[in-house]
């Protein structure tokens, strides 16, 4: 095979994500509710549709190029690609980032469930550009959620047309996760505004050389609050205010530098200072001390959106992976004697039983993170529509239980995959002329955004497992003994049903074992071996995510009038076959590890990491 650049022709399967949308996750019901029953499937393909076509012409084209031409700092001030003018703009027109936005506020009203799908096409296509619009999405949400009149009225518009970007303002030099740390200040003066001063540091998207603005929702402490997250309020804080006649005039925010990745090189991030000289204006979200709990409206969507976004790499890294095993001659099949002819044509490498091995796990993570994102979607779909407070309840529950592993699996076993695809490729794989490599550094992130691996997995296991008493857990197992018995129904299915069941029992046998620790109060024990207990649950969650789409897809196989082809449907069911022979069976080896006694990661009177 001649070297040469490879661009893969395919990113996404459009089918697959439909299927996922309509007939996993049954986005038509959706349309039965109120707040959505403008729409009908024949506008959210059409909205589908348009996306993908933005993605096709103005995001896939320019991905090496991005990652070639780097976000850089530059005279005070942060250069990007011209594509992120082309995101921002054409994308505001499109309504990418207004879509799921009430219709007063200048939104479309369309689930959450797709939109979600609408950015993952986007994510496929080009990691680098979407996250410019996503934050400016969060920021304006957050403002309308909790910002007064004139707050919304001055920034929201130009934020949702594309023109205004937007940031969220949480870390700073001396604190990441522990936001109880910031020492960010804002002093009230008598004229409505609050004086901010310090520095927040890894800010994606901070500057660009294409926005009139840029509003950053900071984080800050007000002189004299109560210590801890107690005491953190929100503010809004434009790169330029609006004067008295309208005019915008620099605030006092300085891109003090930004800072050079491993991946993700067009997604800018940088470095920010506040009030340098002492004129940096700030105006107050809601009330004084509850600016973490504002924050937390976002958390769970910024978590479905890491969550998406890492699925969608590992998307793209699969099909050029696909791509490449079926253009690639290397070596023959073995005969029946264990022996190679030489005289025989040489065999694409899709043909060996390893290579296929690799691919159908890459299938695998990317497909079954795809639903399980969508599933988050959905029920948060579910949740703000909710019409009694017990509904509203359950798939706020349902959605804090499975939160954490949204966030975390597709960006672990992402990062997995596209390894696996790399490794598909080679020593192609290792040169930069090809994608692969490129798509192993843009995921590496998804791991940290957003709280890092071991922060979700204490979550999980902290929070999520132990609230209500379990009762989260107990609704949570109820969902997916549903899917159990639905797949019930069909014989070729039942086996791994059994199989699914058995990895629930072994669940609560783990639980019973580490609940003591909790119950004593030795919580560094309970919580040492939290990012296995989070691999461990992460494999029974997509094993049910794996489950259901078979069932589906089984129910098709019987439908005569099914609107896709049977080897489609046959191909979910096989990798079904794949994760419950390959992946499900390493929980056994996570079960171990969780229920030894060994306490070997904590940190002993002598120090023994030397």
């Amino acid at each position: 095979m001649p070297l040469k650049k490879i661009m893969a022709d395919k990113y996404i399967d459009i089918d697959t994500l439909k299927y996922m949308l309509y007939d996993v996750h049954q986005l038509e019901e959706l349309f039965k509710i109120e707040r959505f029953e403008d729409h009908d499937k024949e506008s959210i393909d059409l909205f589908l549709e348009s996306n993908k076509d933005f993605a096709d012409k103005e995001l896939f084209p320019y991905i090496k190029e991005m990652d070639e031409q780097p976000a850089h700092y530059k005279d005070g001030k942060v250069y990007v690609h011209d594509q992120v003018k082309t995101m921002m703009h054409k994308g505001g027109e499109l309504g990418v980032i207004s879509a799921s936005f009430d219709y007063d506020d200048g939104g479309m009203q369309i689930p959450l469930l797709a939109h979600t799908a609408a950015y993952f096409i986007l994510d496929a296509a080009n990691n680098h550009l979407p996250g410019y619009a996503g934050l400016t999405q969060g920021a304006a949400e957050l403002i309308i959620h909790f910002a007064n009149k004139e707050l919304n009225e001055a920034y929201v518009p130009k934020m949702l047309s594309g023109q205004w970007g937007g940031t969220m303002c949480l870390s700073e030099p001396q604190a990441g996760s522990s936001l109880s740390d910031i020492v960010t200040k804002a002093k009230p003066t008598s004229d409505g505004y609050y004086n901010i001063t310090g520095q927040k540091i890894f800010i994606s998207g901070g500057d660009n050389q294409f926005a009139d603005n840029i509003v950053h929702l900071v984080l800050a402490r007000v002189e004299g609050a109560p210590k801890g997250t107690k005491g953190i309020s929100l503010f809004v804080v434009p790169k330029n205010r609006p004067d008295t006649s309208g005019a915008l005039i620099p605030n006092d925010v300085t891109t003090v530098a930004d800072f050079q990745k491993l991946g993700q090189r067009g997604y800018c991030t940088t470095h920010l200072g506040f009030g340098d000289a002492e004129d940096c204006r700030g105006w107050l979200v809601g009330n004084e001390n509850q600016g973490l709990n504002y924050m937390f409206l976002m958390m769970n969507a910024a978590r479905i959106a890491v969550g998406r976004g890492a699925s969608a790499i590992a998307s793209a890294a699969y099909y050029a992976s696909l791509q490449y095993a079926n253009e690639r001659p290397q070596g023959r099949k073995l005969s029946s004697d264990g022996k190679k002819n030489p005289e025989e044509n040489q065999s694409l490498i899709i043909e060996h039983p390893d290579v296929r091995r690799m691919l159908l796990l890459q299938k695998a993570v990317v497909e079954g993170s795809m639903s399980l994102v969508l599933r988050a979607a959905k029920y948060y779909d579910l949740e703000v529509t909710a019409s009694s407070p017990e509904e509203k309840s359950k798939y706020n529950t349902l959605l804090e239980m499975i939160i954490p592993v949204v966030k975390t699996y597709p960006s672990e076993a992402g990062s997995y995959a596209v390894n696996n695809g790399l490794q598909v490729l080679g020593g192609y794989g290792f040169c930069a002329d090809f994608i692969l490599q490129q798509y192993y550094r843009d995921i590496r992130i998804s791991a940290i955004y957003e709280g890092t691996t071991g922060i979700q997995s204490q979550d999980l296991l902290g929070r999520k497992i132990t609230m209500g008493n379990g009762s989260g857990l107990s609704l949570l197992s109820a969902e997916i003994l549903e899917t159990i018995e639905a797949s019930k129904k069909h014989e070729t299915l039942q086996p791994y049903a059994a199989i699914l069941s058995e990895k629930l029992e072994l669940t609560q046998t783990i639980l019973q074992k580490l609940m003591p620790h909790a119950m004593k109060g030795d919580f560094e024990r309970y919580l040492a071996d939290a990012s296995i207990f989070m691999e461990f649950f992460s494999l029974i969650i997509i094993g049910w995510t794996w489950l259901e789409i078979a069932t589906k897809a089984q129910n098709s196989l019987n439908d005569a009038n099914a609107p896709l082809s049977d080897e489609f449907y046959i191909g979910k069911i096989e990798t079904l076959k794949y994760f419950y022979s390959y992946e499900l069976p390493k929980t056994l080896g996570h079960a171990a590890i969780l229920m030894d006694p060994t306490t070997v990661t904590i940190k002993k009177e002598k120090e023994y990491i030397n």
